[in-house]
């Protein structure tokens, strides 16, 4: 059976889990990073020396970086048709794309304000720094919603990694109490979309914390 390593709060585990449930894969999960420590440890470091969740465990093979779990796991037990992650260079090279600039531009914009509203009190907060950052953020969600004009999924007209991972942020970014984020009617539309799949409300859909 497959292992996961990894706190469920964690929009990156969270990204993993709801990646097997679309894929009716079993798997156990081991509890680890923050509270929880362990990831730490040195057994832990051994498989992944960033110290971070998650970390796959299938067999002897051991592999860790999100995006990359989610791109293993469906090529390796995902079904022929692989509609997750179909085998068209073309679209796979698009569903590439947005996994790759969650990564590098979506991530690093919404940690700040997650981290500001949801993990520290809030007298403590730099509500400047959090206007700014919120804005910021607000902009790449804008450039989302243009996207999705016309469209039911960010790639092809069927669910894809790409709306896992987006899906995943999307829960941060709709979830925030407190914060002004304008209308984006198509990102609406999509997310309320994702909110009926059972591994979205089951791994994702939860009380930020």
């Amino acid at each position: 059976m497959i292992t996961i390593w990894g706190r469920a709060n964690s929009v990156n585990v969270q990204k993993v889990l709801w990646c097997c449930d679309e894929l009716s894969l079993p798997y156990e999960r081991i509890d680890a990073g923050m509270q929880f420590g362990r990831n730490t440890d040195p057994d832990y470091l051994s498989m992944n020396p960033t110290g971070k969740v998650p970390t796959l465990v299938d067999g002897d093979y051991v592999l860790w970086e999100s995006n990359s779990i989610l791109r293993y796991l469906v090529l390796q037990y995902g079904p022929p048709s692989g509609v997750l992650y179909p085998a068209d260079p073309k679209i796979r090279a698009g569903i590439d794309r947005w996994l790759d600039w969650t990564l590098t531009t979506l991530q690093p914009a919404e940690r700040p304000v997650f981290w500001s509203i949801v993990r520290t009190p809030a007298a403590s907060r730099d509500l400047a720094a959090l206007e700014r950052d919120v804005q910021a953020a607000g902009q790449l969600w804008k450039q989302l919603d243009m996207h999705l004009a016309g469209r039911f999924f960010f790639e092809t007209d069927k669910f894809t990694l790409a709306d896992i991972v987006l899906g995943a942020y999307a829960k941060r970014w709709f979830g925030l109490e407190g914060i002004e984020r304008g209308s984006m009617p198509n990102l609406e539309r999509w997310y309320s979309r994702l909110e009926n799949r059972p591994g979205f409300r089951k791994y994702v859909d939860l009380p930020l914390t």
